[in-house]
């Protein structure tokens, strides 16, 4: 993925407008490192198109690899869901020593990176296990391969050949970490715990031996000084040594006397009294408690080992977890193209866009959530002005949106959401449309388009892509007609895909550019509406209107095509039938 340059292609607002945050945002990403590639991800510019092909290819590969392989994709996918980033304890093992909690951190992700090789490199192996290394398993595989695809060349497509993935690919394989996991892994149980084993280190072994040798004394005196209070005093204590004498018991005074026993609770019920140490237990405490000392100074030794032979392995491990996040990234990639149905646009360096049947992501989501068919629309752009009309309830929004949405899917190397689709790619994208924001920093809603619109011809530049909903809206109709018509004056003779929706249907008669309509009602069966419109409420009355649009885009060359959607609608809408007429006479 690209990464890295300077430059910014759209702003967030034309991000969010376009979609490109909300396909983003639903990648089923299950690594910190590939959450962080997402974040830094850098779009392809113009001149980079054969780094975009590439990477378009890599994509186009993983979802080969995806198809073929659902079950060892959820495998993989569930490692990634284990993992943590270990960014700060890496660096922290050049510097100081590590903890016994960030020792066992690094332990994990060892053992996460030895399942990750055995799920693509070993996995690729299969009945090659006589190779000795991934260059030779490579050899016989292409081998293989080479003489499959000889014997049934006459029954394959091209596509089906260059599809073949049967592992992930080698960019993606890990360095071999086995050597650092020994280390902190003595016993080689490879469980997913971590302590200080004797194993470690022989004097720790030793230390560890002898202290248990005075637990065992210490216990041993107590038992023996228990049972003389028992034998002598006739209190029994519980094994742990202490004793709950009741204020109304009637030897509480004697027993509380006891010079074996001392006082280390109460309330006001009765007292709790613990079997006091003796001389010897005194003795063999401070014994225990030097070798306590060697014992931690040992661990501290152990540790500081630990922690230098993880930083010396440090830089491999950055590099895997740099692996781990670019195949998280490519495996969300692939997974939410073969989901979403999502093509591989065929990027050109004419600076144009053209795609058939295209369909916004978010409103699909939408749309099939309800149960309901998405209605895909076909468009193509070149430098210069083209506009879309129609009425408000025809998508034009939606359709302004899609223009952007793909290029700008493209251009970061996503699969795009359409039939086939042809893309050249475009310095700059922005995207002019209604935003609550501006109004609530007290602009009115034509003060904030102007505002936005003056950044777009600040900031516009050769293979611009400028999309503009709805200018001058806000205005009347007059003056909003004639800025339309301007700023339409001005963008044709910019070296900008300038895509406009509007009402002002005038501004058309410009000579140079396309215009675009909605086909809305055009082919309805008013017949058909109107039976089912005629009983319906308010809201059904709009979802059945909906029903029957047809939000394709088709060419109008004259105004007589231009289709009046705005009087129907109002008239199955309950509108008076005067007012129709009226309406119908203006226009006229």
């Amino acid at each position: 993925m690209k990464q890295g340059k300077n430059r910014r292609l759209a702003n967030i607002k034309t991000r969010r407008e376009t979609g490109l945050d909300y396909v983003m945002f639903n990648l089923d990403l299950n690594t910190p490192f590939g959450k962080k590639q997402l974040k830094e991800i850098r779009p392809y510019y113009p001149g980079e198109e054969e780094e975009l092909k590439e990477e378009l290819e890599r994509v186009e590969q993983m979802i080969a690899f995806v198809k073929q392989n659902r079950t060892l994709t959820d495998k993989i996918q569930e490692v990634f869901m284990e993992m943590k980033d270990p960014s700060l304890t890496l660096q922290r093992s050049g510097s100081t020593t590590l903890s016994n909690v960030e020792l066992f951190e690094v332990k994990s992700l060892l053992l996460q990176m030895r399942q990750l090789r055995k799920l693509t490199i070993e996995h690729q192996e299969g009945d090659y296990k006589g190779c000795h290394c991934v260059s030779e398993y490579n050899e016989k595989k292409e081998q293989e391969i080479s003489e499959e695809e000889t014997a049934d060349r006459s029954s394959c497509e091209p596509d089906d050949i260059s599809a073949v993935v049967d592992t992930v690919p080698q960019e993606y394989f890990l360095e071999d970490t086995e050597d650092l996991l020994d280390i902190l892994d003595p016993r080689q149980d490879r469980m997913n715990t971590f302590y200080i084993y004797n194993e470690f280190s022989p004097v720790l072994e030793e230390y560890r031996t002898r202290r248990r040798e005075y637990e065992l004394l210490i216990r041993k005196e107590q038992k023996e000084a228990r049972e003389r209070l028992r034998r002598e005093k006739g209190v029994a204590l519980t094994p742990k040594f202490d004793i709950v004498v009741a204020k109304s018991h009637p030897d509480f005074e004697k027993i509380t006397q006891l010079e074996e026993l001392e006082i280390v609770d109460q309330d006001y019920m009765g007292v709790t009294m613990k079997l006091k140490p003796t001389e010897k237990v005194y003795d063999y405490v401070s014994e225990s408690e030097k070798i306590n000392a060697d014992i931690e100074i040992e661990e501290e030794r152990v540790r500081s080992r630990l922690s230098a032979a993880i930083a010396e392995k440090s830089q491999v491990l950055m590099e895997n977890c740099e692996k781990i996040g670019a195949l998280d990234l490519a495996l969300s990639r692939a997974i939410y193209s073969i989901k979403h149905d999502l093509v591989k646009p065929e990027i050109v360096h004419e600076h144009i866009i053209e795609f058939e049947d295209g369909r916004n992501l978010q409103v699909e989501d939408i749309i099939k959530s309800k149960g309901k068919k998405y209605c895909p629309v076909s468009l193509a752009l070149k430098d210069g002005v083209t506009l879309i009309t129609g009425a408000n309830m025809g998508g034009k929004t939606i359709s302004l949106k899609l223009a952007g949405q793909i290029p700008i899917l493209a251009q970061y190397g996503f699969f795009v959401p359409a039939k086939k689709a042809k893309v050249g790619l475009s310095n700059y994208m922005q995207i002019l449309i209604g935003d609550s924001q501006s109004v609530e920093r007290g602009l009115s809603s034509f003060g904030s388009e102007m505002e936005e619109l003056k950044e777009i011809l600040d900031r516009g530049q050769d293979r611009s892509l400028i999309l503009i909903d709805e200018i001058a809206s806000g205005t009347n109709p007059t003056e909003g007609t004639a800025l339309t018509k301007s700023l339409v004056d001005y963008l044709i003779e910019k070296p900008y895909i300038s895509l406009i929706t509007t009402h002002f249907e005038s501004v058309t008669e410009r000579e140079g550019i396309v215009n675009m309509q909605v086909r809305g009602l055009a082919d309805c069966n008013f017949t058909l509406l109107n039976s089912e419109i005629q009983h319906a409420n308010r809201r059904d009355r709009i979802n059945i209107i909906s029903k029957y649009m047809d939000y394709r885009l088709c060419r109008v060359d004259n105004e007589a095509q231009v289709p009046k959607d705005a009087l129907s609608i109002a008239a199955m809408l309950g509108i008076d039938k005067a007012i129709i007429d009226g309406a119908k006479k203006y226009i006229r």
